[in-house]
């Protein structure tokens, strides 16, 4: 085996001697050379393509965090608009109601506002007959007693003053204090008898 040994060894002697060992050595070298620099290139290539990866994965992760921040923003407008839609709803029902109510209320005036007008027109109608006559009575009264009422008081008290031939008597009767017919009496003594 060392016999072996040393006969690969001086025929690597041999080679290495020999003008072809310098051409194969010079070509192995240039080989080498040409592969590292290969390695060299492919080694920054990637370098480079890693890098440009590095920094996709940076800027969609940069993406991702700014539309999970927007999704967020949106979440919590979406949830604002909602109670605002809520409280726009709520407001909406009350205002219907209170609107159903006003109209209920519109029409019930309506309905009054007719009332007293067909009312007032009764009344009208009734004025223009008895009015005229009222004041024909209250004058004819007048004339006969000769007692000027006043109308300003408590609906017990009878007050006025009688307009005599020489002398004005004031009246003051308390009609709750009294009977009607005394009433009636003391009023009838005011009257003249002599016509």
């Amino acid at each position: 085996m060392l016999q072996d040994v040393m006969d690969t060894g001086e025929s690597m002697v041999k080679i290495l001697k020999s003008s072809k060992a310098d051409d194969e050595l010079r070509k192995v070298r240039e080989k080498q050379q040409c592969f590292f620099e290969r390695h060299l290139d492919t080694k920054n290539t990637i370098t480079l393509l890693l890098n440009g990866v590095v920094q996709c994965e940076d800027d969609a992760s940069q993406k991702l965090l700014d539309m999970e921040g927007q999704k967020g923003q949106a979440e919590r407008e979406l949830d604002s608009l909602e109670q605002e839609l809520q409280r726009c709803t709520a407001r909406s029902q009350n205002m219907d109601s209170e609107l159903q109510f006003l109209q209920r209320e519109l029409e019930s005036l309506r309905d009054s506002e007719q009332e007293l007008q067909t009312l007032q027109q009764e009344v009208d109608d009734d004025t223009t007959e008895v009015i005229p006559s009222a004041i024909y009575v209250a004058q004819l009264y007048h004339k006969v007693t000769r007692i000027k009422w006043e109308y300003d008081t408590e609906p017990h008290i009878l007050r006025g003053v009688h307009y005599g031939a020489d002398l004005a008597t004031p009246i003051n009767i308390d009609t709750s204090v009294r009977s009607r017919c005394s009433v009636s009496d003391e009023l009838w003594n005011f009257v003249s008898t002599e016509w």
